[in-house]
């Protein structure tokens, strides 16, 4: 039976998709490790990989395989139901961080709402009603109205009016201001061990070994959203790692499905509290994802996997900062492969499309700081090759901008 549906042939390529974000007018059409491939053949080397999601890179065999073998054998079911995938990845994800039980969903914000819901719940049940959660200034936790609420980017302060209720924002860093926060109507605090979208601002670890022993000894929650941080991305498995404590909640996405939509909602089992139909999903635990998450897990707790992400980190940090002696930069922030470079001007936005221009993708968060999230297999010769373009990209923005002046 031939369609009646009329097609529009007359308008734009890319009028279809919603217009969200101010795109560049790229079309990609393949990925290979470090490199995306347009679809005029031109490559360029890809130092943002979906906001470090790509954990080892584009199309990479392990997380072909995985998806290959799962495609043959089962690719959903109810989440009613437990799935071999499902139960595995919940296994390592327990196993490896510490933390007893995991709820498995699609995207980081999908996990972070669910960490509120699960503090809010045990709040309920065993803090009087307590609600509140105390979150950071300039912090990000993801679209959804409720993680939103939560972010404290302050470009989202009016809007989507009235937001969800219950979230304080205090500074990064500030332990006091986490004290004098506290009433009790607060059931957690919770933050990101490094702000990415924010531009790349550690927590010290000071700071979260302190707020830890405050939460403890408070009574407190204390949730990590290491969405960003989390699957290896600053040379461990887990940035609380760094600190060396334990969070009673942790959210992950982004890495820890290399490149397919997965997240987890992981915690202490004093803290799982939900109720059968409290939380779920309908693609919650999908083994097609979660076969990708195993394979994921399985490569970067291989033996020397984190010493070489940590390796490539010192790498890059180094090429940064001879870039900021050479042209007056400022710091190099973060940690692993994770990192940003100040650049003391407001040029982030023009050196970024320069860069894009010259084969080279790098996100500029800030007006004045450019993010680095490469893949986690990322070679010393690929970073030599960023710190080359960037070398010379740096150079000519400087002499345009004088130019104009």
């Amino acid at each position: 039976m031939t369609s009646t549906l009329a097609i529009d042939t007359s308008s734009g390529p890319f009028d279809a998709v919603m217009d969200i974000t101010p795109r560049p007018p790229l079309v990609f059409v393949a990925g290979r490790g470090s490199w995306l491939t347009d679809s005029e053949g031109r490559r360029y080397l890809d130092f943002i990989q979906g906001w470090a999601v790509n954990t080892l890179g584009h199309s990479p065999r392990p997380i072909i395989d995985a998806l290959t073998r799962q495609a043959e054998q089962l690719i959903n079911c109810s989440p009613a139901f437990y799935n071999d995938r499902m139960i595995q990845l919940a296994s390592l994800l327990a196993h490896h961080s510490g933390l007893h039980q995991v709820f498995l969903a699609n995207s980081g914000a999908e996990a972070n709402e669910g960490a509120i819901k699960l503090a809010r719940k045990w709040g309920a049940k065993y803090r009087g009603g307590a609600y509140e959660i105390i979150t950071m200034d300039h912090g990000f936790h993801g679209r959804t109205l409720a993680t939103m609420s939560a972010s404290g980017k302050s470009q989202w302060e009016q809007l989507y009016e009235p937001k969800v209720s219950g979230f304080v924002k205090v500074p990064l860093n500030d332990l006091a201001a986490v004290e004098a926060a506290v009433t009790p109507r607060t059931v957690a605090v919770m933050l990101e061990p490094i702000q990415g979208e924010a531009g790349v601002f550690e927590a010290t670890l000071p700071f979260l070994r302190e707020l830890r022993g405050f939460t403890r000894e408070k009574g407190l929650l204390l949730i990590l959203d290491e969405i960003q941080t989390g699957i290896g991305r600053t040379g461990r498995l887990f940035g609380y790692e760094h600190a060396v404590i334990l969070p009673d909640i942790m959210t992950l996405a982004k890495g820890l499905g290399g490149g397919v939509p997965l997240a987890a909602l992981v915690a202490h089992r004093d803290v799982c509290c939900f109720e059968y139909g409290d939380q779920g999903g309908t693609f919650c635990g999908n083994p097609l994802m979660a076969a990708a998450g195993c394979a994921v897990i399985e490569e970067v707790t291989k033996p020397g996997f984190l010493a070489r992400v940590k390796q490539a980190g010192d790498h890059l940090a180094g090429g940064l900062r001879e870039l900021s002696r050479k042209h007056g930069c400022g710091e190099v922030r973060g940690r692993g492969l994770l990192l940003a470079l100040g650049l003391k001007r407001d040029i982030a936005s023009p050196v970024a499309d320069m860069a894009q221009e010259r084969g080279l993708l790098i996100n500029a968060p800030r007006p004045d700081s450019l993010r680095f999230m490469p893949a986690l297999t990322v070679s010393d010769e690929e970073i030599d090759q960023l710190i080359d373009i960037l070398d010379r990209v740096l150079k000519d923005v400087a002499l345009s901008s004088a130019r104009y002046r």
